[in-house]
């Protein structure tokens, strides 16, 4: 084995090493990097030709972590690992949008990218090093590719920048930004923040280049040092070059013409069809004497060709002339329209619509049992704030059915998520999921999202800290040239036909998520900061757009939202309120229609409450309130009679805590029966409690006090009598109904000399005389 090893070291001491030649050596490449008890594989693998017809780089990058890496089994029945969580497809989502671009663009081979985690000690983050790990592979691969990147996370911990942080930094850190680059440019910054500014994203990105450039030197000299320097060869497209210069010379001014019309999205793209459909056919009149399949082949050339024709005619129209697509200023946003409950029933609903880009999204508030639990390898929460994007083919105008969620849905959905999670109260009760249907598209609909997400949560009622707005800036860039264009609020084919998708999410006072992806050879710090300042202008637009619309969250929920209420108890109660088995929590929501649920946090035990309407939620809590309340010397309790007995009765106080109602506390005058004072089970009676027995801890009550004294009253002498056995009996049976946990001779956390614990052993032979009945 020609076991090969680089380690480059990171700002704060901690290193990393790559090693390649020791495992996975059937692949183009290989490597396995190491960081303390981390550990990930990364393998590339490209096909040797590429499939006839194929006219893009079909490259797939697969992140995965194996549970065994923490030491842990999978969930579920079958105890293996299944299809890749949102986690992993973000990840890899990561690592792509950094590989892709920097592949030739006429290589069209297959290539298959993977990288698997398979050491996490839950101190570093393995995600921040997959892109770094997938691109050594390719360093010590042929695989045609123009230069090492690597991915670093930059984290702002007490003022501080932090490449890579652990887990625990992560807790204080108030921006979170992963960074692709290579050498020499950014190619991808995406992350969330708590309302920094534009000054301090860019003073990260600056730290996260200087530790990227010792990462790719390193790929260089490992290439290098394996022989991997010289890439193969490859034939992946067969061009015509007189063809090419027709067509550029002859539709070049026809869609520069059609460039400047502003016509909208459909129409539009009709007017660039019928120019290279008329051009097919001119050419094959022209050349009749040719195969059919040599005109298919001849086709195929020209949609590539006249693909670049239109690229340079949108660039130039925009970069001479300040003329967009849609006829709009570089710094226009597209006209706005915004409404909230459209939808009756839904909690919460929006419509924002942005040109020809429309959002209606919905807000649910649950309990805490709607949480999503999340299952990662190295994450094991749940999570309260929820927000799907759904991309259905009709928004586009497609004939195609609709299938599962895919990557790029995953993709958008989060970055809105990042963008509106800090903005909900931690303490809010409330489980939330918002869901962004798009209803339209052209460009920017997950920055539609947070704008109809923003409006949503306001029209449910959730207290926001403010609203947010969303916004995606292009750029316009040729190499060579020192002129160039920043696009606002950039349509779907000024993001296709550009050089840079930058989007940028905020409240008033900062930035709160963003997304950036570079197509352009280098994008310097002062077109990075003439974008953000463009952005937040266009931000602020935005925002007045809903503002206007909605200005605050509405003060009341509406009549479907069911109710939440929180409170607090005594953790050593929540045994309490549960019961054996569930029985008294199981009863409680039964009795009043409410739905309870009970967690320890913090050595409290935070109690939810939900119901349909506040009468069932008012009954549960002064249910769960009796039951953790402690009974007073000299309070007047409204108790219930639950039995009767020939020495008096017991009454039910608070729930599962009854005292003695002895027969001459009943009333001032002699009584020879308790039913001679017309009380019988079931009866409510006001009682005041008298004298908490300090041994045993039962309740003596007493309703006499309570009514006025006669005058010819004469007290009579106190007398103990021990009670008959047939009292005691009865006594005992009584007890025996009650809960074991309430029963008086065995209710804990008494401070006496009796056998609370049976397995209690006497201290010693007098101790035992003590207690023995002679």
């Amino acid at each position: 084995m020609n076991v090969i090893t680089k380690t480059v070291s990171l700002p704060d001491g901690r290193t990393i090493s790559i090693e390649t030649g020791k495992v996975a050596k059937q692949c183009d490449g290989s490597c396995v990097l190491r960081m303390g008890n981390t550990v990930l594989l990364a393998t590339v693998c490209a096909a040797k030709d590429a499939v006839p017809g194929t006219d893009f780089m079909p490259l797939q990058v697969d992140y995965r972590e194996q549970y065994a890496a923490a030491g842990r089994f999978p969930g579920g029945f079958t105890k293996r690992e299944g299809k890749a969580s949102d986690n992993e497809i973000l990840t890899s989502r990561l690592v792509d949008r950094v590989l892709r671009p920097l592949f030739p663009s006429n290589y069209h081979a297959e290539v298959y990218v993977n990288v698997m985690l398979l050491s996490a000690d839950g101190i570093d983050q393995p995600d921040a090093l997959a892109g770094f790990a997938a691109s050594a592979a390719l360093a010590c691969s042929d695989i045609p590719f123009e230069c090492p990147i690597s991915e670093v996370r930059v984290a702002r911990v007490n003022g501080e920048y932090v490449i890579d942080p652990t887990f625990e930094q992560m807790k204080d850190a108030d921006m979170d930004i992963m960074v692709g680059a290579s050498a020499e440019n950014i190619m991808m910054v995406e992350g969330e923040m708590k309302e920094v500014s534009e000054q301090d994203m860019i003073g990260a990105l600056k730290v996260a280049m200087d530790a990227i450039k010792p990462m790719c030197e390193l790929q260089n000299e490992l290439s290098k040092e394996l022989g991997k320097d010289v890439k193969r060869e490859y034939d992946h497209e067969v061009n015509d070059e007189e063809l090419r210069t027709r067509m550029n010379d002859e539709l070049y001014q026809k869609a520069y013409d059609v460039t400047k019309q502003a016509l909208e999205k459909h129409a539009r793209q009709e007017a660039f069809d019928k120019i290279l459909e008329d051009f097919k056919q001119a050419y094959t009149e022209a050349h009749a004497d040719m195969s059919e399949d040599e005109l298919e082949e001849k086709a195929a050339m020209m949609d590539r060709y006249y693909h670049d024709v239109m690229r340079d005619a949108m660039r130039r129209c925009i970069l001479d002339e300040g003329i967009r697509l849609d006829g709009r200023k570089t710094d226009e946003i597209r006209p706005i329209w915004c409404e909230v409950s459209p939808l009756p029933m839904p909690h919460g609903s929006s419509i924002f619509t942005r040109g020809e880009t429309q959002s209606i999204t919905t807000c649910t508030l649950g309990t805490k049992l709607d949480e999503k639990m999340v299952d990662d390898v190295l994450d094991k929460s749940y999570m309260r704030f929820l927000l799907h994007y759904n991309f259905p083919p009709f928004c586009t105008g497609e004939a195609k059915a609709s299938r599962g969620v895919g990557r790029r849905e995953i993709g958008h959905g989060h970055l809105a998520w990042r963008a509106l999670k800090g903005m909900i109260p931690e303490d809010y009760p409330y489980t939330v999921r918002l869901v962004s249907q798009i209803l339209e598209s052209n460009g920017s609909s997950s920055m539609a999202t947070v704008c109809a997400g923003t409006l949503a949560l306001m029209d449910a009622g959730v207290p926001i800290a403010k609203p947010v707005s969303g916004i995606a800036m292009g750029l316009i860039k040729n190499p060579g040239e020192d002129k160039y264009a920043v696009l606002s609020d950039i349509l779907g084919d000024e993001d296709h036909l550009g050089d840079m998708d930058f989007k940028t999410t905020g409240t008033k006072d900062g930035l709160t998520a963003t997304q950036m992806d570079i197509k352009c050879d280098g994008l310097s710090f002062e077109i990075l900061e003439k974008a953000l300042m463009q952005a937040k202008q266009g931000r602020e637009h935005i925002l007045g757009k809903l503002t206007e619309t909605i200005a605050e969250p509405r003060e009341d929920l509406k009549p479907q939202v069911p109710r939440i209420v929180q409170i607090q108890i005594p953790k050593e109660f929540i045994g309490a309120v549960i019961g054996p088995g569930g029985k008294i929590i199981q009863q409680m929501q039964e009795d009043t229609g409410s739905t309870i649920t009970i967690e320890e946090t913090d050595g409290v035990g935070k109690v939810q409450v939900s119901g349909p309407n506040k009468e069932s939620i008012d009954s549960a809590i002064a249910k769960i309130k009796a039951i953790v309340a402690i009974p007073e010397v000299g309070e007047i309790y409204e108790g219930t009679v639950r039995s009767i007995m020939p020495y008096g009765c017991f009454v039910e106080i608070m729930p599962g805590k009854d005292g003695l109602l002895h027969i001459s506390e009943i009333d001032w005058k002699r009584l020879e029966t308790v039913e001679d004072a017309g009380i019988k089970e079931g009866d409510k009676i006001s009682v005041k409690l008298m004298e908490i027995d300090p041994k045993t801890g039962k309740y003596k009550l007493s309703h006499r006090v309570l009514v006025e004294k006669p005058a010819d009253y004469v007290e009579r002498p106190a007398r103990r009598e021990r009670p008959d056995r047939g009292e005691r009996r009865q006594r005992q049976e009584h007890n025996d109904r009650r809960p074991r946990h309430d029963r008086g001779e065995r209710r804990p956390n008494q401070e006496t000399n009796s056998f609370n614990d049976e397995n209690r052993e006497p201290k010693d032979f007098n101790d035992s005389l003590d207690h023995m009945d002679f």
